[in-house]
């Protein structure tokens, strides 16, 4: 088990190999330990990886708990970007999961990050589900991330070009409508996860594919933590691929 990362020709093949690869996480976790927990990103990149996963009839979802990467501050449950929404659409209902632990953006972002911060740390994470942003950010750590705290959940100020990725992708109409907050998990609890499947398609990712899988480990690329973690796997198509070296997949 090493850092490593995977290229397909499209994001439909990645999404559809990440997706056996998580599978296989959780079924190992299940039959060793009898839950499986995870941790679930959402965003546009999402997409293709949990259709695919979702789709799939060998997870016992029964025994699956999931918990929630981040949320914007101010943010309800019914509107169209918030987080929670997105995996009660794209996970919860299509699987039935039953136990997992959702981070409310309307309610005080400290307690919440108390609340549910308090349940992640009462048992290992045995598989994370990340993304890279366009900005390196990993969850809603922008740089330069705090790879120091050693809190589960922090709050955060988002940086710009994170609010306009979210501009860029639909989620909302002005950057001005962006919320300037969010709830996120930490990167130290990122990393204390057993596994790691992180999915990253398209063009619009490859400056920071680039910068956080060859260059060196910093705060100011912060997905580059991902290199330290001895059991990651980063799935890329031809173009989040496409600055990288040739051989170095």
């Amino acid at each position: 088990m090493a850092f490593s990362y995977l290229v397909f020709s499209n994001k439909h093949e990645l999404g559809n190999a990440a997706a056996a690869h998580a599978a296989g996480a959780l079924n190992r976790a299940i039959t060793e330990r009898g839950l499986a927990r995870i941790l679930a990103a959402t965003g546009a990149s999402q997409f293709e990886f949990l259709a695919a996963l979702t789709s799939r009839d060998d997870v016992d979802w029964a025994r699956v708990e999931m918990f929630h990467l981040d949320e914007y501050v101010g943010i309800p449950p019914t509107h169209p970007a918030s987080f929670q929404r997105y995996l009660m659409e794209r996970l919860i209902e299509p699987t039935g999961i039953t136990r997992y632990h959702m981070l409310d953006g309307d309610k005080d972002p400290r307690e919440v990050c108390r609340r549910v911060g308090a349940e992640i740390q009462s048992a290992p994470i045995d598989c994370a589900f990340v993304g890279i942003g366009e900005n390196g950010h990993l969850a809603f750590n922008d740089p330069p991330a705090d790879f120091d705290t050693s809190e589960p959940y922090i709050v955060v100020e988002l940086d710009e070009a994170c609010r306009r990725q979210q501009v860029g992708e639909g989620w909302f109409r002005t950057f001005d409508d962006v919320p300037s907050r969010a709830i996120s998990i930490s990167i130290s609890q990122i990393v204390a996860s057993r596994e790691i499947v992180c999915v990253v398609p398209d063009l619009r990712k490859a400056e920071a594919v680039r910068n956080c899988l060859e260059g060196p480990v910093s705060p100011m690329a912060p997905a580059s933590i991902l290199q330290t973690h001895s059991n990651t796997t980063v799935y890329l198509d031809t173009a989040s691929a496409s600055l990288l070296p040739r051989d170095a997949a």
